[in-house]
């Protein structure tokens, strides 16, 4: 039996939180979707080199369980045929104001977090044009801080 069919439930609800808890609700989940859109990190290697140091069979289970969920799409990686590359889908890419929700919120509410201020503020400001800037950036292969296409390079924050 794989390991996706031994992560899958029964749903235990309707409830459309219980629904986004039970897709994408574990703390690594939400880290796998972050780097993918805050740092543009695409592969395995990306992934196991984060600062919050996941294991490797959780990450490699919890990449399976979101391609699986169609949240991610894995694609072969043309340059190293060794790798695979793991980009947002549109249900993904979905996700997007939802983590910058809880970006603004944790600027708020965690005096230690490295959330850029001036950044959040200018993310809400802005709030529609943003989102849409981010998302056609990550769609794109682009990220939020990382890159030379990266969504900061495109804006000015005074």
């Amino acid at each position: 039996m794989s390991i996706v069919k031994n992560m899958k439930q029964k749903k235990r609800s309707n409830c459309p939180v219980n629904y986004a808890l039970e897709t994408f609700g574990d703390t690594w989940s939400l880290l796998i979707i972050r780097d993918i859109v805050f740092w543009g990190k695409k592969t395995f290697t990306d992934f196991a080199a984060s600062k919050e140091g996941i294991s490797t069979n959780i990450l490699a289970t919890r990449l399976a369980y979101l391609v699986d969920k169609e949240v991610l799409e894995k694609k072969e990686n043309v340059k190293d045929k060794r790798k695979s590359i793991y980009t947002l889908t549109e249900k993904g890419l979905g996700l997007i104001p939802m983590m910058l929700e809880m970006s603004a919120w944790a600027s708020i509410h965690d005096p230690d977090t490295i959330a850029p201020k001036k950044f959040i503020e200018y993310i809400f400001e802005n709030r529609n044009k943003m989102f849409t800037l981010i998302t056609d950036t990550v769609r794109k292969g682009g990220s939020l801080f990382a890159g030379t296409d990266c969504v900061m390079s495109k804006i000015r924050i005074s």
